[in-house]
This record gives structure tokens, sequence and C-alpha cells, in this order.
């Protein structure tokens, strides 16, 4: 179950630079350490909702067929992918705004908390990803999302406390090269879509 390709395509996805990378970064940058790790984890307890859906939505499905559960691998796969394609053809890159405001710790996690709970696109991806780490035939479906749930809240938590730790010391760096951020978008891209490519191919 907790496979290379589950944790190495779990870390591709969470250091994907999304809006809850763009906000602890910021906050590292212009806040302070403490505050970035604060971001951290209200941007990583944001999408404990979407999971918990996803598990509840996924128990009933993993008990139907393999042929269901062969058809939901192949169309999160496809949707795998397509995450890939649009981040191939996004030409943007990181814009962060100084903010010189005092904020208190619990305000920065309750914004990065809300950063990613009202963001609909977490359910459907969880969706679309957990099943396919799963074994087939499992006893124990809603066990087995809900450790990976756990590994996967935790390869983030980690991946985005990093983030804000490191944002002063790169911040020249990223700022002022634009198409370094470029090229690493089309990098986990491309990672990302043949991670992607070899779940839907792999035998049972």
């Amino acid at each position: 179950m907790f496979t290379t390709e589950f944790l190495i395509t779990s870390l591709i996805i969470v250091m994907l630079p999304g809006t809850g990378v763009i906000y602890t970064v910021s906050t590292g940058l212009f806040v302070g350490h403490r505050a970035s790790l604060a971001a951290a984890l209200g941007c990583t307890f944001g999408s404990l909702p979407h999971l918990l859906i996803s598990i509840l939505g996924l128990s009933a499905l993993l008990h139907l067929s393999a042929v269901a559960f062969q058809i939901l691998k192949y169309l999160g796969a496809l949707y795998l992918l397509y995450i890939a394609w649009t981040m191939w053809r996004d030409t943007g890159s990181l814009r962060i705004e100084e903010r010189r405001c005092q904020q208190g710790m619990l305000n920065i996690a309750v914004k990065g908390f809300l950063i990613n709970i009202l963001n609909p696109k977490l359910s459907l991806f969880f969706v679309a990803f957990l099943p396919q780490f799963v074994p087939i035939g499992s006893v124990t479906p809603i066990l087995d999302l809900s450790m990976l749930s756990s590994i996967f809240m935790l390869i983030t938590l980690v991946v985005f406390v990093c983030y804000g730790l490191f944002a002063g010391t790169v911040r020249d760096y990223v700022i002022h090269s634009p198409r370094i951020v470029g090229r690493l978008q089309k990098s986990f891209a491309v990672a990302f879509a043949a991670l992607g490519a070899r779940l839907a191919l792999a035998e049972r």
C-alpha cells in the first residue's frame, strides 16, 4: 500500500506551486519563520475535510467490484494526466505581494485552513488519487484510505514547513528569476505525467 509510487507521487503533488504553497512561502518571506509554521499547519489541516469526504464516499464503491475499481483507477489516471497537461501549459509564475502587517499565529493558521477547505477541486483530486493505492479486494478500505491520508498529510506538513523556513533564503532567486519557476513547473508536470501513466499501466 505504501509503495514507492505513492510516496513519490504524493511528494510531487505537495511540492506543486498551488495556493497553499504560495501562501506559506509569502508568509515566511514577509511575516517570519514562526508565522510560516502556522501557515503550513493551517494549509495542511485544510485538506482534512476533503480527505474525510473522499474516504466516506469511496468506501462503498471499493466494495462493489474489481471492474468498478479499475474504471475509477483509469479515470483517476486520466485526471492526473490532465493536471500534468494544464501545468505544462501554465506560463505563469509565483507572484508574491509584500505584506507588512503583523498577524497573529491563529489568524494565519485559520487563513491557511480556509484557503484549502474552500478549494472544491481537492475532493475530486483525492477521489481520483487515493483509490489507486488501495489493494483490490481489501477488507478494510476505510482503514487503508485513512492510513494513506495520514501519510499524505504528514508529507504535506513537512514540505510546507520546509517551504516556509527556506523562503527567505530563496527569495531573490525566485522573485528575480521567473523563468526558473516556469522550468520547475514543467519538470514537475513531466514527472507527474510519467508517474500517472505508470500507475495506470501497473498490474494489481
